[in-house]
């Protein structure tokens, strides 16, 4: 997906999707932003993974109360390994995470684990947003992403070369220019090697 957003938005500023292969020395990390204050993160690391999200209209955002605070319960049980991504300053604002959905996974684990959260009030919705932050990554279908990428960007997709991409084949000239005809290749290197995606020898 992040390879797809820097072919169809060469300004970083402007993406959807990221990707980030050397976060830092031993991390990766993918992430969110859709531009209206939304955003996810999740952090591969060699002690498991990470995920947080942040809706801005959740009823559960830190800033529901003065001064913010997280939702009660949303951080209990993070793993020590994986604790310091609550109080990663990207992720936070002022020292307050900015997060209304997390979860995660220890190497050794099998399944996701995520807090004891504490039970929104009967008669609050959510919205259902620790589901629609990420309803892209979780469909895994490159139909999704078509699909996704036309309402957003407003333009058409074409889904054979974002089949190519969900393959992880190398990228061409031609995949690319499927995608965005008035794009070259060239211009993609630095995002090609942050990503970590293939490329034809």
């Amino acid at each position: 997906m992040a390879m797809l957003d820097a072919i169809l938005s060469p300004e970083w500023g402007d993406r959807y999707f990221s990707f980030d292969s050397r976060w830092s020395s031993t991390e990766a990390m993918a992430s969110m932003r859709d531009g209206c204050g939304n955003e996810y993160s999740i952090v591969f690391s060699p002690a498991g993974v990470f995920a947080r999200g942040f809706d801005h209209e959740s009823p559960m955002t830190p800033y529901r109360v003065t001064p913010p605070a997280p939702w009660p319960g949303l951080f209990d049980g993070v793993p020590e390994a994986l604790r310091a991504h609550v109080a990663e300053p990207a992720f936070s604002d002022s020292g307050t995470p900015r997060a209304t959905v997390c979860f995660w996974r220890e190497q050794a684990d099998t399944e996701w684990r995520a807090g004891p959260v504490e039970p929104l009030p009967e008669d609050v919705e959510d919205g259902g947003s620790a589901e629609w932050l990420f309803d892209v990554l979780l469909d895994g279908r490159p139909e999704a992403y078509q699909q996704f990428a036309e309402e957003y960007y407003e333009l058409a997709v074409d889904i054979a070369a974002v089949r190519h991409v969900y393959a992880l084949r190398p990228l061409t000239q031609h995949i690319v220019s499927l995608l965005n005809p008035e794009l070259d290749i060239s211009r993609l290197a630095e995002d090609v090697a942050q990503i970590g995606y293939p490329v034809q020898e």
